[in-house]
């Protein structure tokens, strides 16, 4: 009873632990104004740094998924939580431009470690036919974090916008401290083929080489799983806007900056509520792949492209605020939610909308576990999050760009929402190659459960892709 509790208590520090690093990646973008003002720069300087700290926060992923791979995992995420910790701090101490630019990089760099390392870490934990349940709690934290992130940066970067930084650093270190009492997970230990091995008291010992990455690449669907991510995260990197989308609205009625802001981030943190439902799309991905071998990618695709329709509207529903009054922006909001039918509209179009595309997440990261083997996972977990940070950078950096034309012509905030609705059209490819893995899965799931029960007897490896 005692090694399951602490194998919970593992599961749930890693979650935890995996929100944290999303907090730092949705901390800037809410505090855009205050900083480029601090700083002496445009806003669009602003969302350069945030979109190279995600190619950097991806390319340093993989380096740090290889390493997990090939040896012991939880010194590495130890030494990555220190590292964004130090760079999250540097920040609040940055007083010029490209000070904070370079401590931003360095939160970047051990960003990477934290997804890529974890997400090896939980796939040891959980077995197959409850991956896409534990795996939606894993995208939810790093959802609630990102949710966390522009509410911390909202409410408490107001009046100072170094505050928050301070608050995330301190939470950091505390993080690297957890890392001591969760449990030796070790590699390969939920996997039913391999079940023999563990009882008898011995370990998996293959670890990965630079021999196994043509056979990485030779599962068709790991192409469709990395591929998908450059366009989605094109469509989701833009989201990160969302903030400054109802900043502008709340201005245009009236508000004053500071307040503008708190709203802003109040609204965007409401209606993304809708991804904790990603559970249940991870619930009804375990259920169908149970009956069809490629039914978490069917899931995944049908959420992805039914949410196209529902954001492009949502991003035009006029949101009624009262006119301009002394209240916290909290009392504003919560208390216009169900008296503004605008505004009530808009929160339940939200909902939708996030609760279809969240279907993506955990059938993505249960997709990964179930058509690699263990020493393969956290790697290839880190391949689809460079070319995820290669799409986020793009869409982020991009609509930047797209909303500055834009605003030529349509000022704030229609330049807003014409951006973002365009930006939705990139989830169109991501859906068709989802459609595409439910095709290739079932093979390639086949291969991986007649490797690792030839690993188990000892017999000869059955031959693989080259």
């Amino acid at each position: 009873m005692g090694v399951t509790v602490h194998r919970v208590y593992s599961v749930v520090v890693f979650i935890i632990l995996a929100s944290l690093d999303n907090v730092a990646i949705g901390l800037v973008p809410p505090l855009y104004s205050p900083i480029s003002r601090a700083l002496g720069v445009g806003e669009g300087a602003l969302g350069v740094v945030t979109a190279i700290s995600y190619l950097v926060t991806a390319v340093a992923a993989v380096l740090w998924a290889y390493a997990g791979d090939r040896t012991d995992r939880k010194p590495v995420l130890m030494i990555g939580t220190l590292i964004w910790a130090a760079g999250t701090g540097g920040s609040a101490l940055a007083d010029g431009y490209w000070t904070f630019f370079a401590t931003q990089l360095l939160a970047a760099v051990g960003l990477g470690a934290v997804g890529s390392v974890g997400f090896s870490v939980v796939s040891d934990l959980i077995s197959p036919k409850r991956r896409g349940l534990v795996m939606s709690l894993w995208g939810l934290s790093q959802g609630v974090g990102t949710l966390a992130g522009v509410l911390i940066a909202s409410q408490l970067g107001g009046r100072d916008w170094k505050t928050p930084f301070w608050v995330l650093a301190a939470l950091g270190v505390a993080a690297s401290a957890a890392y001591f009492t969760t449990a030796d997970i070790r590699r390969g230990q939920s996997e039913p083929d391999l079940a023999a091995v563990f009882a008898a008291g011995e370990e998996y010992e293959h670890r990965i080489s630079t021999d196994d990455l043509p056979r990485i690449a030779a599962r068709r669907t790991n192409v469709w799983l990395i591929l998908q991510g450059l366009t989605a995260q094109a469509a989701f990197g833009s989201l990160v806007w969302l903030p400054r989308l109802f900043q502008a609205r709340a201005q245009a009625q009236g508000y004053d900056e500071q307040t503008a802001i708190a709203v802003g981030g109040l609204l965007a943190t409401l209606f993304q509520l809708g991804g904790v439902l990603s559970i249940v799309g991870g619930l009804i991905g375990d259920r169908r792949q149970r009956k069809d071998k490629g039914g978490r990618a069917k899931v995944a695709a049908v959420g992805i492209l039914a949410g196209i329709p529902l954001y492009v509207l949502l991003f035009f529903a006029p949101v009624s605020l009262p006119a301009p009054q002394h209240k916290p922006a909290i009392e504003i909001v919560l208390g216009s939610l169900f008296t503004s039918p605008s505004l009530l509209g808009a929160f339940l179009l939200a909902l939708v909308a996030l609760a279809l595309t969240s279907a993506n997440a955990p059938n993505w990261f249960a997709l990964i576990a179930d058509v690699n083997p263990p020493e393969h996972r956290g790697t290839v977990y880190s391949l689809g999050n460079l070319v995820n940070g290669v799409g986020r950078a793009a869409g982020n950096g991009l609509v930047g760009v797209v909303f500055a034309a834009l605003a030529r012509s349509f000022p704030p905030p229609a330049n807003l929402a014409i951006g973002l609705a365009a930006f939705q059209v990139f989830f169109i490819p991501t859906g068709i190659m989802y459609w595409l893995a439910a095709r290739t899965s079932p093979a390639d799931i086949a291969e991986v459960h007649a490797l690792l029960q030839a690993r188990a007897t000892g017999d000869p490896a059955p031959a693989t892709h080259p």
